[in-house]
């Protein structure tokens, strides 16, 4: 049986979040610690103790999921030999894999990506912009309908994150003329998002210069478990060839229906989710009800996983 381990992307953040990772390592805490050194950030407090909307800020999202997926990812690599044949994460998660991988460090990828939250955010430039997830409605009919409506004012499919399951981005314009067609072509919801910007578009191109020039400062070594890109859905060994998929994701849609699919063909029947909640496996479940699927994200988990996965 092939295993990947995946790794959630924004979104799955909670105030109090890897809270008993820290309390039981003194190693993982002294990374975080070193973080808010070196960044002049209170990420450490903020991840504890909140407030919630500084919590939800990209620039402290991104690094904390990415510290909490690692937290529990080394608890259980401590208990448990498994080893993963993919590796995958969804959006800000596959910076993640790459650790999982050995292809980053874990303080590198944490830098990385609170890079990334800020150049995401100033990118955008000041255009009036929009996220929404649109549900129940297939993607081929998502696209056609950003496609008609990305004539006048852009918007696009970026997030396939289920069969019917996707999320749309653009302006605000283009997001809202897309989500009134969507609902008359049949979408059970069409949610609004609340985010920092026009995310996985192209009205947030400068920020792929920005954070190229960022990750050329930063070592990636070839990995010892392929990464599934969300750019192309296929696997990478090469630390170069993922440094160059990661930049071009900012403005590329997720594609992570056919990421899953991909891993399943190959053979994978067991998917493990580390990080807080459990958003990918519900969307994995949606996608292959046949598969296993398990998720830690809290310590106390940990020794019922391992178990189960015996």
């Amino acid at each position: 049986m092939k295993t990947a381990f995946v790794f959630p992307g924004q979104g799955a953040q909670y105030v109090g979040m890897a809270a008993d990772y820290i309390a039981k390592f003194p190693e993982f805490a002294a990374v975080l610690d070193s973080f808010d050194e070196s960044h002049n950030s209170q990420l450490r407090q903020i991840i504890s103790e909140g407030p919630e909307e500084a919590l939800k800020e990209t620039r402290f999202t991104q690094p904390a999921i990415l510290f909490h997926s690692i937290c529990a990812l080394k608890a259980f690599e401590a208990k448990c030999q498994l080893k993963p044949d993919f590796v995958a994460g969804h959006s800000l998660g596959e910076f993640t894999a790459l650790v999982a991988a050995g292809m980053l460090t874990w303080q590198d990828a944490m830098h990385l990506v609170h890079k990334r939250g800020e150049f995401m955010i100033k990118a955008n430039a000041g255009v009036p912009f929009a996220m929404a997830a649109v549900l129940g409605l297939e993607a081929a009919v998502v696209s056609q309908v950003c496609a008609e409506v990305a004539r006048t004012s852009l918007v696009m499919a970026v997030n396939f994150n289920t069969p019917i399951q996707t999320v749309i981005s653009g302006t605000e314009e283009g997001v809202a003329k897309a989500s009134e067609l969507l609902k008359a072509k049949g979408a059970k919801r069409v949610l609004p998002l609340t985010v920092g910007g026009p995310f996985h578009t192209p009205l947030i191109e400068s920020a792929t210069g920005w954070l190229s020039a960022e990750m050329e400062a930063v070592p990636f070594s070839d990995g010892t478990v392929p990464v599934v890109s969300n750019l192309d859905a296929a696997p990478a060994l090469s630390g170069a060839e993922n440094r160059y998929k990661l930049e071009r994701q900012i403005i590329s849609p997720v594609r992570w229906v056919e990421s899953v699919q991909y891993m399943i063909e190959e053979g994978v029947q067991r998917f493990v989710e580390f990080g807080p909640q459990k958003v990918l496996s519900g969307m994995i479940k949606n996608i292959d009800k046949d598969v296993q699927i398990w998720n830690l994200d809290k310590l106390e988990e940990l020794d019922a996983l391992v178990e189960a996965l015996r």
